[in-house]
């Protein structure tokens, strides 16, 4: 019993030093914000650029996507575009159709069609890299639509030789889509608003985000190129890339907006590929982060930064090691609840990052605790991932759906890209369970229950309940589409979309 409480310390403890670190950035964002930006030199002789779209199965948004890179307002003979297919759908015959109307307008562009996906979508960038013009790479995902400006306000920066890369902050198209897709935006605006921004100005280690960047060419070149061995390629060679003296800036007054998914089990897949990404690239590069001449505080901050999906392992053991000590009690594990004094640290940076959304930002407070049991109810999911990762198990690299919403009329569920719901959830309610279990244990003995056994109750409940329930729409919305009631049909082998007409 000792051995279990003194493990439940620890894991309290050191979910606690993620959370300190948390209320580090803001600290550090606090201070920084007042800084003047730096303001881009002029631009005497503008780079050529090459403009990578990787792209596969995205029926759905692969127009739009084109569209908005076709738009970008850039010297014309100084630009190229790849649409980098890796696609088995009819995806590819939409794109062609795309490419082949921007060329006919003079513009330079090539549909770049892979039968393998090897690499995936890093093996799709590193084959178009063979292809490329350009000095400089911008990348951009199918859920992406880069505004017209978007390369004139980040090239510039790339003025001094050192800068390998530079990003822009993500926005979001389908923010007020639906309440899971706010509690995403404000999730992903607290590592943009606060946590790049903090990271940047205080000279620290950050990564490219995998879309709305720029990079130099020779930085990709001399950093050893793209590689595919942790599905996380982007934040893989940010860290290659700065471990071998390069710079990556990150420019919040430059704006992409992206699609968030509207689905359950798209997030799910999408944090999960996030979450063991990461780790694989923490157990790839954190013995030379150790071992180079960095400060220690960027070694340390860093290692927190590549290893901050450890949250989920820790929060998930902390639950599972509750029954035996509910059973047994002991004194040392009163010890832990002074660790979630640091939980103060994630919603302070997510709220501080709701305060820089202009007026109406207080609307967003009522969503702080949900986010939390979002978080939490991910826990599972991202945990099982990493242990893959950790294990080095073969993984394929799956896809989010993505399903052009933009509107809160746009509808979704009946889409053959629609997820059904994972065997997970009954894993996660078997978890809420427990924690009920646990808490009613708990009042039975002493007479109240601890609150966090009611948010992982709330939590698993949440996640779980919400894939049931859109699976379940899902699945009535696509007999009803079998039946005719659909605006637009695109049929290919296997597989049938709706698709905006």
């Amino acid at each position: 019993m000792l051995f279990i409480q003194v493990l439940h310390v620890l894991s309290a403890g050191w979910l606690a030093l993620y959370g300190l670190n948390s209320l580090v950035l803001t600290l550090i964002y606090w201070w920084v914000r007042r800084r003047p930006r730096p303001t881009p030199p002029t631009v005497a002789v503008w780079p050529s650029v090459t403009v990578q779209l990787p792209v596969y199965n995205e029926l759905h948004v692969v127009d739009r996507l084109i569209a908005a890179a076709v738009a970008l307002d850039y010297p014309r003979e100084l630009l190229q575009i790849q649409v980098l297919d890796d696609s088995s759908d009819a995806t590819t015959d939409l794109a062609r159709q795309a490419v082949a109307r921007a060329r006919s307008s003079g513009v330079d562009i090539q549909c770049l069609h892979r039968k393998s996906r090897a690499g995936f979508k890093a093996g799709a960038l590193a084959e178009g890299l063979r292809g490329a013009r350009g000095e400089l790479l911008a990348v951009f995902d199918a859920d992406f639509v880069p505004p017209p400006d978007l390369l004139r306000r980040l090239i510039p920066f790339f003025s001094s030789p050192d800068v390998g890369c530079v990003q822009a902050r993500w926005d979001h198209l389908d923010r007020d889509f639906s309440l899971l897709t706010r509690l995403q935006a404000m999730g992903i605006d607290g590592h943009f608003v606060v946590e790049q921004r903090a990271r940047s100005d205080a000279g620290l280690l950050l990564n490219f985000n995998g879309s709305g960047g720029v990079w130099r060419r020779t930085c990709i070149e001399a950093s050893g190129g793209w590689q595919w061995d942790t599905l996380a390629e982007d934040l893989d060679l940010s860290y290659r890339a700065q471990l071998a003296g390069w710079r990556i800036l990150y420019i919040p007054e430059a704006s992409v907006p992206g699609e968030l998914p509207p689905q359950m089990d798209a997030l799910r897949r999408q944090q999960a590929r996030w979450a063991g990404g990461s780790i694989r690239v923490a157990l790839k590069v954190l013995p030379t982060l150790f071992g180079s001449g960095l400060p220690l505080r960027t070694k340390i901050e860093g290692a927190l930064h590549l290893t901050g999906y450890l949250v989920h392992p820790l929060l998930l053991l902390t639950l599972l090691l509750s029954l035996p000590i509910a059973l047994g009690g002991g004194r040392l594990v009163a010890l832990a609840p002074y660790f979630f004094a640091a939980a103060i640290g994630p919603p302070l940076l997510y709220l501080t990052a709701q305060t820089q959304q202009g007026p109406g930002w207080w609307r967003t407070l009522a969503l702080a605790p949900l986010l939390l049991l979002l978080g939490t109810g991910l826990a599972l999911n991202n945990s099982v991932a990493m242990a893959r990762a950790v294990l080095w198990q073969r993984s394929e690299f799956q896809r989010t759906p993505k399903f052009d919403i933009q509107n809160r009329s746009d509808a979704w569920r009946g889409s053959g890209y629609a997820l059904q719901y994972s065997s997970m959830v009954w894993w996660e309610l078997l978890l809420g369970a427990l924690a009920l279990g646990v808490a009613a244990l708990e009042w039975r003995r002493a007479g109240w229950a601890p609150f966090w056994l009611l948010v992982y109750a709330a939590s698993y409940a949440y996640v779980a309940g919400m894939s049931v329930v859109q699976s379940w729409h899902g699945r009535r919305d696509r007999l009803a589409r079998n039946a005719g009631h659909v605006r637009t049909r695109v049929s290919y082998t296997g597989q049938s979309c709706d698709r905006k007409g």
